[in-house]
């Protein structure tokens, strides 16, 4: 390497630095989001199963709060929301889980995200 090359290295790594910094960053954001997305689909799942089967907020809203365990702030009662309050044979239950995900850099968002699940209520 010539002696008048040497600063461009430095000059180079400079410039592509935040570049790469922000891809980083942005791969981190992505898939924490999608691990919240995946866990709201599951707790909705996992909350509307109960219900479908024991007709009890209660442990529905209990089961969608255990299923989701990897959120963080976790959830809440105020983020769950029922389709009725009463799980009739053959009719379809629905439960549908608010959450918003703030992010690690503060760059973008916070992100609305919905998990939503449905069953045939008696099995």
């Amino acid at each position: 390497m010539q002696n008048n090359e040497r600063g461009a290295a430095a000059v180079e790594f400079a410039i592509l630095a935040p570049v790469l910094v922000m891809l980083l960053l942005g791969i981190m954001e992505f898939s924490r989001a999608y691990n919240a997305q995946a866990s709201l689909s599951a707790a909705a799942r996992e909350g509307v199963r109960v219900m479908a089967i024991s007709s009890s907020e209660t442990a529905a809203r209990t089961a969608a709060k255990n299923a989701a365990v990897s959120l963080n702030p976790a959830l809440t009662d105020a983020n769950i929301i029922f389709g009725s309050t009463k799980c009739t044979p053959n009719a379809q239950m629905t439960i549908t889980i608010t959450y918003n995900l703030s992010t690690m850099t503060g760059i973008a968002g916070p992100f609305a995200m919905t998990g939503k699940g449905a069953m045939l209520c008696g099995g």
